[in-house]
């Protein structure tokens, strides 16, 4: 490639978090738009500790539009893909055709080339199709000039990503169209709403879970009962009052419903047939601790929730953040040399009492948890303007690592 060819290739890199849902979406009533059977709510993390970073490369050189994930090259063509940058140039074109028909911007007939890389386990439970798919909506967006509401787009990659289009609290509205119109994410408050939340972490496994959340949803709506009572009695009342304790900050109720919509959900892959298993013995020891910490109190300090993996998502205040952590460290003693077990943000050290170890009664379990990731509510995507820190080359290629 000659260098006037790398002079043509407009580059732009953006970032996207991981969004963990504390009401949780399972199910879909149109597997094409994803279109989900209930609504959902989540918590947006910070990309300070979970993101997905993409550049796209655009140039009229390009032949054809090719994608890197994680170092390593995939099929362009998967539906979802396909789905996302049909849309994206489809807005682009209508937007051209209606502001400025004359504008000179990139040409939506031009070929694209990705490059995308989490800095987390990817299909380990840590939502990773949703960084990485509103990711590359809001990257396309910006490097198309397409504005205006875009987690349309980015929920038909991967439902969820809806969600990681903005930051803080977000719901993800079921909708009653079917064309999907509706079936968008809102913002509910702002990260520096609550900003004493606080997340923790507990990677009970990286590797790729048995059975991906695509078929386990599918197999549920054919076969499970439990879901539709889940989606038309349960959920909708559960979201007015999750609403309700985010905007009151009343953390014992935003942490009951949480654990109890986790526990639901994990119900209805039981009552799946065959029934879906994604929690191991560690999540079930991890549920036991949760309620004996709470129990000892009186009140609920600390809430787990569990997506579609074994790992566990720990909601808690600051104030109990440093307690709550030893408490883990004592009944999951880490490996020696293990690594470090404590990743993100830091966290104060704090002496647990002898009393509290003897009323949680439970034996230690060394080596259950591989690692933990501190973190917090934080904001949606951004663009990242340091030219140094694009995935792809001048030419349009993934930068060799070094």
């Amino acid at each position: 490639m000659s260098d006037n060819d790398h002079q043509t290739i407009t580059r732009v890199t953006c970032t996207a978090p991981v969004n963990i849902a504390v009401i949780k979406y399972w199910g879909k009533r149109d597997e094409d738009l994803i279109l989900p059977i209930n609504s959902s709510l989540s918590v947006t993390l910070h990309q300070d500790q979970l993101k997905t970073t993409t550049t796209i490369a655009c140039s009229r050189s390009f032949r054809e539009d090719r994608i890197w994930l994680n170092g390593k090259e995939e099929d362009i063509s998967h539906p979802r893909l396909q789905s996302c940058l049909r849309e994206i140039r489809r807005l682009a074109c209508k937007r051209r055709n209606t502001d400025n028909p004359t504008s000179e911007v990139i040409s939506v007939s031009y070929k694209v080339h990705i490059c995308s890389e989490n800095n987390f386990p990817t299909a380990a439970g840590l939502a990773s199709s949703a960084s990485g798919y509103a990711c590359l909506v809001y990257t396309l967006s910006q490097l198309f000039g397409v504005e205006g509401e875009l987690s349309a787009v980015a929920r038909q990659g991967s439902g969820s990503a809806c969600r990681s289009l903005y930051g803080g609290f977000v719901q993800w509205k079921l909708g009653e169209r079917s064309d999907g119109k509706d079936s968008i994410a809102e913002q509910v408050e702002p990260e520096s709403y609550w900003p004493e939340v606080r997340v923790l972490i507990l990677v009970v496994s990286a590797e790729q879970k048995s059975v991906a959340s695509t078929s386990g949803m599918h197999t549920s709506v054919e076969t499970s009962h439990l879901l539709k009572c889940r989606a038309d009695v349960v959920v909708p009342g559960r979201m007015e009052q999750m609403i309700g304790a985010i905007r009151q900050r009343n953390f014992a109720v935003f942490g009951d419903l949480t654990m109890k919509d986790s526990n639901q959900f994990h119900a209805t892959c039981l009552d799946t047939y065959p029934p879906i298993f994604y929690l191991n013995d560690i999540s079930r020891k991890i549920i036991s601790l949760v309620h004996r910490y709470n129990q000892h109190y009186g009140e609920t300090r600390v809430a787990y929730t569990f997506d579609a993996g074994p790992n566990a998502v720990i909601y808690t205040l600051q104030e109990h953040l440093p307690e709550f952590l030893e408490v883990v460290r004592h009944f999951f003693p880490p490996e020696v040399n293990g690594g470090e077990f404590l990743r993100g943000l830091p966290v104060n050290l704090t002496l647990l009492s002898e009393e509290l170890k003897r009323e949680i009664k439970m034996e230690p379990t060394p080596k259950g948890i591989h690692y933990i990731i501190s973190t917090k509510a934080g904001p949606g995507p951004c663009t990242v303007e340091d030219p140094n820190l694009h995935l792809l080359d001048a030419g349009g290629l993934p930068k060799k690592s070094a």
